[in-house]
């Protein structure tokens, strides 16, 4: 549960850092500022997923790496990833209606 909300935190930084970029540039640099945020989001879970596979895990945690790295990584940036794909999907579908 931390780990999803820490994703979602990393989501929002880069989500609202594009619109804060875009309003200070006076134009859209960053046209789909939900793929920014999900791009942050996989680039900060890529640098953890290296940081759980390079240390080794603590003595009194027998799961290994692989556990750590599916419940911490994995499992919390799929969630985000469906989540904004579904609302992409969803606009997409509000602009094609007439």
């Amino acid at each position: 549960m931390g780990a999803l909300i820490f994703y979602i935190a990393i989501y929002f930084l880069g989500y609202y850092g594009a619109h804060l970029l875009n309003q200070l540039a006076g134009r859209a640099v960053i046209r789909n500022r939900r793929m920014a945020g999900l791009v942050l989001a996989l680039t900060v879970g890529t640098v953890h997923a290296y940081k759980i596979i390079s240390t080794s895990p603590p003595h009194d945690h027998g799961d290994g790496a692989g556990y750590a790295l599916g419940l911490y990584v994995i499992l919390p940036l799929t969630i985000i990833t469906v989540a904004v794909l579904f609302l992409m999907w969803q606009d997409r579908q509000d602009e094609d209606m007439p």
